[in-house]
């Protein structure tokens, strides 16, 4: 399928960030990312109002002024992890470690020790990216999925991206065929973390987050289900940027998900998950990337029920 202009001016935009990303001294990149934030926030497009629509959810407390406040330090926050993305490649694995603060790690990487492999559920939080990078560092290579993107181009810097990273990516439109090379993966004792606050397979199920109904997908309790690998919860969420020393994000394993059978379980499961990530957005709302529809009440036509 040809690529419109603007897929392909995206794809140079994106190109030129890995290319030149790293050459800038951080703090003047993390100066440009702020004032390019800044500068979307001013223009509340349908991104920034769908942004704050999300934040809502998350701080009802605040009033509209709080909000915008909300909305703008989070879009900084997601320009941060670009400029991070656009870095990442070239930073050595004491930098990766450097930048990484850990809480209970014990429950992946004793976990990941057992042999059995070890799903996790990850919201769009922080950096992402960052986290399957120490994981990868810390002898943990791990497989993901991910959307695919147009240009195909584009897409392919993607997964070229993530491989000098460590990781296995699988498309997410490859459907059941990329869901069987997951379980594969799994039983291999594989690390196989998932993205999973918003469904992008319109096959999710509809749990309660943030106090709102929203459709989340059911592949990481499936998957666990059908491998008897533990399912584990992970966020992400940044420090204050400090005077000297490298930014540093906070990644957080939080309890295993108790398994349970059948498709009653899978939603427990995912309830579960569910309600870990809204008790850790409201915590760090600001890092919350979520720039799209995720809720039921935003979205047209609703979400579809388990299948």
């Amino acid at each position: 399928m040809t690529s419109s202009p603007g897929e392909r001016a995206t794809a140079a935009a994106y190109r030129l960030g890995w290319r030149f990303g790293a050459r800038v001294p951080e703090r003047a990149a993390l100066r440009a990312a702020d004032a390019a934030a800044d500068q979307v926030w001013r223009r509340q497009g349908v991104r920034v109002s769908q942004l704050e629509r999300n934040l809502r959810r998350a701080r009802p407390d605040l009033d509209p002024a709080g909000l915008h406040r909300l909305s703008r330090a989070g879009l900084r926050s997601y320009l941060r992890y670009w400029v991070e993305a656009f870095r990442l490649p070239r930073w050595s694995r004491a930098d990766i470690l450097d930048r990484i603060v850990l809480h209970d790690a014990d429950r992946l990487l004793d976990a990941h020790a057992d042999g059995r492999g070890v799903v996790a559920a990850l919201p769009h939080a922080g950096n992402w990216d960052l986290a399957g990078a120490w994981a990868c560092a810390v002898g943990m290579p791990l497989t993901t999925v991910a959307e695919r993107l147009r240009p195909d181009s584009l897409y392919q810097d993607f997964l070229a991206y993530r491989a000098a990273l460590g990781m296995e990516v699988l498309p997410l439109s490859g459907g059941a065929m990329t869901f069987r090379r997951l379980v594969e993966r799994v039983r291999e004792g594989r690390f196989v973390p998932l993205l999973a606050d918003r469904d992008l397979s319109r096959q999710g199920v509809t749990v309660e987050l943030l106090g709102e109904p929203a459709s989340l997908p059911v592949g990481p309790a499936r998957l666990s289900q059908l491998t008897g690998a533990p399912l584990l919860p992970i966020t992400c969420d940044y420090e204050p940027l400090r005077a000297h020393g490298p930014g540093r994000m906070h990644l957080r394993m939080h309890p295993i998900v108790r398994a349970r059978a059948g498709r009653d379980g899978a939603l427990a499961m995912t309830a579960e998950v569910a309600a870990t990530f809204s008790d850790q957005i409201r915590a760090h709302p600001a890092d919350w990337h979520m720039l799209a529809p995720l809720f039921l009440a935003d979205q047209r036509p609703a979400a579809e029920s388990v299948r």
